[in-house]
């Protein structure tokens, strides 16, 4: 076996960017528990959410997380559909760094959380964990970079003005210094 610390790095080698990847999914952890909450939705565990082993399977987190952030936007007004059809937008995920921590399972009541990073005029950051219900600790968590796109060609673009604006008053300020 090799010692993979002694390789050397290549510039867009998958294997140092997966690492990258999941270190932020780490470290973005600390930022979000200063961000403030967005957002948060009860989900229940069924039976078809889980695996052989009885616990959530890793992709349903995925579901949960869009569940959330679908229920996050549509509470700033800006429902999928209005998007769609008024200003020809959709939101797509960008990039997703996943961390699963501790499994969940068949019954049990979670919150799926949406906390925000880092907004800019084009992409959010946003933090998104799940909880048991009266549990401090995530189970699972996700640093997720959203996107506007434009449905006719696909291409990015900026969120609407609107959208940003509400996004801004939605989000706590921290008191004034004196």
């Amino acid at each position: 076996m090799t010692d993979t610390a002694a390789a050397p790095v290549t510039p867009g080698d998958p294997f140092v960017d997966a690492r990258a990847a999941l270190a932020s999914a780490r470290s973005d952890a600390v930022a979000a528990a200063l961000a403030p909450l967005a957002f948060s939705i009860p989900v229940r565990v069924y039976y078809e959410d889980t695996d052989a082993g009885g616990i959530v399977y890793y992709a349903n987190w995925l579901r949960y997380f869009e569940r959330a952030r679908t229920e996050w936007l549509r509470s700033l007004g800006a429902a999928h559909r209005r998007l769609a059809d008024e200003a020809g937008l959709a939101f797509v995920v960008r990039e997703i760094a996943v961390d699963y921590r501790r499994p969940a399972r068949l019954d049990d009541a979670l919150q799926i959380e949406v906390r925000v990073l880092e907004a800019k005029r084009a992409s959010w950051t946003l933090w998104q964990c799940a909880r048991r219900d009266h549990e401090p600790a995530p189970l699972v968590s996700a640093t997720v970079r959203i996107a506007a796109i434009r449905r006719d060609d696909g291409r990015a673009t900026g969120f609407p003005r609107w959208l940003n604006e509400r996004l801004a008053a939605a989000r706590p300020q921290p008191p004034a210094v004196e």
